[in-house]
């Protein structure tokens, strides 16, 4: 049998919580009176967000869905979301074992920011109804200058071109804006639903930048960048949000086959997304989003979804980002893939991996991190050390986890050292388990495990950047490893802070000549230090 809207009736319910309302009703309605516009078709979106609203519908809080659009991997709408009528099916994996599977009918309609699909795009993004346009695209969506401060050179082609002609989903979202300034002026909340600290702030500035650059071109007028920096016509809303969506594993697949639905095993695009038509995630969510939505907002807070402050969100953020979770993933991620272990789960059952995470995010990360009243800290990390890391039935990799970095560093690890850096009371010598995490990081963009084999290094917009400064290292040779480090260390576009200038390099850079001195170093440091 294949999923399908028209098949749903026939689906064998014992297994599957199906969608309770008329799906042709919700769909019509969706897509003459859209509500939210969602960029970035991917495993959380699919997951997590769409859920929320699917769950608004079933309990009749909502008679609106979404409207899915892809900006990056054409492949996906074309080959997971059409042949299963934009159907969204979520294995819930719960840490006893027992497993959940939904299906969610919330997704109206998914296009691409194709010429072929513009028109119709704009459309549903110029309706005075819409009320958000959301996004989930990782932070490299939003990245617009390389690591000298320069415009990518799709960026500098979209600023030429002006609105007419985008290919950067900035770029996309400025020209949708001035669509809708153009058609009504109406207003919109554009909500980054990405881990980045302080997002909504950087989504702003990203537009803010392309339009201010196509004013400078008479590509557009002032009256529209008011209209942008107008927060009662357009907001950007901070978020925080938290949900371990790993790689649809084989096996899941594997037990849909079983139960009668065709064709559920993952793909792999020509773009190098591995997906499929299900995914698999864990239990635990979190969504805190700064209640400021100037055209209104879908009952969320009823899905399960935390409204609150700017303050709070900012708070909820930064302890999960820069201390109780990403953190400890990062560390994870890196030195996992150099001991050569290919499940999350299985690295916190070593013991001297599990201290070096308790090491960041106890000792270091709580020192600084400030209590947003609504989610404890404390009770927050004892949820991921004891709970959400070591679910086994949650087949995350150390090799998805390690993708872009670069990216990441300077918040997962910047914003404590930071402040440690300003704080008089603190020391930062004291640091002990970052540093080490901010060598192994390095060790691995080596390219070789601690046997010393050679093994893949996942994406990373700066890998050719890294790499470059790490010529002429040679591993067993600590001598070789001589100043190479200190240009990466002082970068702030990567850390966010100096760490030459704070006096923090020399320990990282000790680290990181004990981490090449012989094979099997890196487990030794490891278990010499935790």
């Amino acid at each position: 049998m294949k999923l399908s809207i028209k098949n749903l009736e026939n689906t064998n319910s014992k297994h599957f919580k199906l969608p309770t309302y008329n799906i042709e009703e919700v769909h019509n309605k969706t897509k003459q009176f859209p509500k939210w516009v969602h960029f970035g078709v991917g495993n959380i979106f699919r997951g997590f967000i769409s859920f929320l609203q699917d769950n608004l519908i079933k309990s009749g809080f909502d008679d609106i869905g979404i409207i899915a659009v892809e900006s990056f991997d054409f492949e996906i709408i074309e080959k997971i979301y059409k042949p299963f009528d934009n159907l969204s099916m979520l294995v819930t994996l719960n840490n006893n074992g027992k497993t959940k599977y939904e299906i969610s009918a919330a997704i109206a309609d998914a296009l691409t920011t194709q010429a072929n699909d513009w028109i119709q795009l704009v459309k549903y993004f110029t309706n005075e109804t819409l009320q958000i346009s959301s996004l989930t695209v990782t932070e490299k969506g939003y990245q617009l200058t390389n690591n000298n401060g320069e415009y990518l050179q799709i960026i500098k082609d979209d600023i030429k071109n002006g609105p007419s002609k985008c290919y950067h989903l900035m770029s996309i979202l400025t020209s949708l804006l001035y669509e809708r300034y153009k058609s009504n002026q109406k207003a919109l909340a554009l909500v980054s639903l990405d881990n980045m600290s302080e997002n909504g702030n950087k989504f702003k500035q990203a537009i803010l930048a392309i339009a201010e650059e196509w004013k400078k071109l008479n590509h557009v007028t002032q009256e529209f960048l008011d209209y942008i920096n107008n927060e009662d016509k357009i907001s950007f809303p901070w978020t925080m949000i938290d949900k371990i969506v790993p790689r649809p594993n084989p096996v899941i697949a594997n037990q849909l086959i079983e139960f009668g639905l065709e064709n559920m095993n993952p793909i792999t695009t020509s773009k190098g997304t591995f997906i499929a038509p299900f995914v698999n995630a864990e239990k635990i969510q979190y969504l805190v989003i700064e209640d400021k939505f100037p055209n209104g907002r879908p009952s969320l807070e009823k899905s399960g979804v935390y409204f609150t402050s700017k303050k709070i969100v900012d708070q909820v953020e930064k302890l999960k980002v820069t201390t109780c979770l990403n953190p400890l993933h990062t560390a994870l991620a890196v030195v996992g893939c150099l001991l050569g272990y290919d499940k999350i789960y299985e690295e916190v059952q070593n013991k001297h991996l599990l201290e070096l995470i308790k090491q960041i995010g106890y000792n270091e990360g709580l020192k600084v991190v400030e209590n947003p009243k609504i989610i404890n800290p404390k009770k927050f990390i004892d949820e991921v050390i004891y709970k959400r890391l070591p679910n086994p039935f949650v087949p995350d990799t150390p090799q998805r986890i390690a993708t872009d970095t670069s990216l990441k560093v300077g918040i997962r690890f910047g914003v404590t050292i930071k402040a440690y850096a300003e704080n008089p009371q603190l020391s930062i010598s004291s640091l002990i388990g970052i540093p080490f995490a901010i060598a192994a990081w390095l060790r691995y963009l080596l390219g070789y495990d601690d046997e010393w084999n050679t093994m893949s290094i996942s994406s990373d917009p700066n890998l050719e950047y890294l790499q470059s400064h790490l010529q002429g290292i040679t591993l067993g040779d600590t001598n070789s490893v001589s100043n190479k480090l200190e240009t990466i260390l002082s970068n702030k576009n990567i850390f966010g802070i100096d760490l030459v200038e704070i006096n923090l390099s020399n320990a990282i850079i000790n680290l990181f000549k004990k981490m090449i001195a012989e094979k099997h170093s890196v487990r030794e440091t490891l278990e010499r230090l935790f």
